[in-house]
């Protein structure tokens, strides 16, 4: 009996050393990100064979955070994406989504996304470069850092050795950049039954983070429980509320099937689709704390049966 608290506060201190080893980490967001976003990777543009060594890199990283795979073919949900913007003589691509579940026995499930493709050698159109042909646009903010963003959350809601009320469906999606055509692909030919989608948190451009204005976060009009899951959620970084749901990301698909949503997204640069979007300029720390809030807002929102979908006016 005398032995009972020691095994308590070892217990205690096991769980404290848990939370922390799964909790979002710099190091981890900056190796996905180099990796993604390295020359090698030529800016990831749809139809590239680059574009789909990221999604195999994807792939990759949910097998090893045990996810089920939940595309069409295996973890992968092809699609044929065409381009749009310019005139190129090979406009019609194959490409795909990548998808992972992670099954909590639960009615419900939580969709969180990123787009993991870019502009590639500047010939898909969309480019701000002066003559953007033949330059690699690694895009490290866009959208290397939501796709690391969504690793991590991946392995922290994988790892936590917690049966959450919610399933989880973790996605990164192709052609983005060519009209958001991954999550319209999805969202029409979805592979799991959209009335079971509580809500869906997106994550574009979280890597450039300004302390003076903080990270946005969109969506916040989609549901009239967001502002309870938000009260008293505080953390390192400052953040700020929009009520928009629709918008020029992968949340917007969703936000059109009458689906409550979240849009992560620290603002627009001087080196926004510029071959000049480079690892090196990422803030891990930030984005870290940025994922941070993200899992308290998760974690606050599955209290609620199902949040509510708001049309936003």
């Amino acid at each position: 009996m005398k032995n009972y608290p020691i095994v308590f506060l070892l217990l205690f201190i096991a769980h404290i050393s848990l939370s922390q080893s799964i909790e979002p980490s710099p190091e981890n967001i900056s190796r996905h990100i180099r990796k993604l976003a390295s020359d090698k990777m030529k800016g990831r543009g749809t139809g590239s064979r680059e574009n789909d060594k990221a999604s195999e890199y994807v792939k990759k990283q949910f097998k090893k955070y045990g996810l089920q795979p939940k595309g069409t073919h295996g973890f992968y949900q092809p699609f044929t994406a065409k381009v749009r913007r310019v005139t190129v003589s090979d406009s019609i691509w194959q490409t795909r989504n990548v998808i992972g579940f992670l099954d909590n026995g639960a009615a419900y499930t939580i969709i969180i996304g990123a787009h993991f493709d870019h502009l590639g050698l500047g010939r898909q159109g969309s480019s701000k470069a002066e003559k953007p042909k033949g330059q690699i646009h690694n895009g490290a903010d866009d959208n290397a850092s939501g796709v690391a963003g969504l690793l991590e959350l991946a392995r922290y809601f994988s790892k936590n050795d917690v049966k959450e009320s919610c399933n989880f469906l973790f996605i990164a999606f192709g052609a983005e950049e060519l009209g958001l055509l991954g999550s319209r692909h999805f969202v029409n030919n979805p592979t799991i039954p959209l009335d079971k989608v509580n809500f869906m948190s997106n994550m574009d451009m979280i890597g450039r983070y300004d302390p003076n204005r903080g990270v946005g976060i969109g969506g916040f009009g989609t549901s009239e429980e967001w502002p309870a899951v938000f009260k008293d959620v505080t953390g390192k970084i400052k953040f700020f509320t929009d009520r928009a749901g629709s918008g020029g990301s992968d949340h917007g698909s969703f936000y059109a099937k009458q689906i409550p949503v979240l849009f992560f997204h620290t603002g627009g640069h001087d080196d926004y689709h510029k071959p000049t979007d480079d690892p090196e300029k990422i803030d891990t720390e930030a984005e870290a704390g940025i994922l941070a809030v993200q899992i308290r807002l998760i974690e606050n929102a599955m209290k609620f049966p199902k949040l509510t979908f708001t049309e936003v006016k």
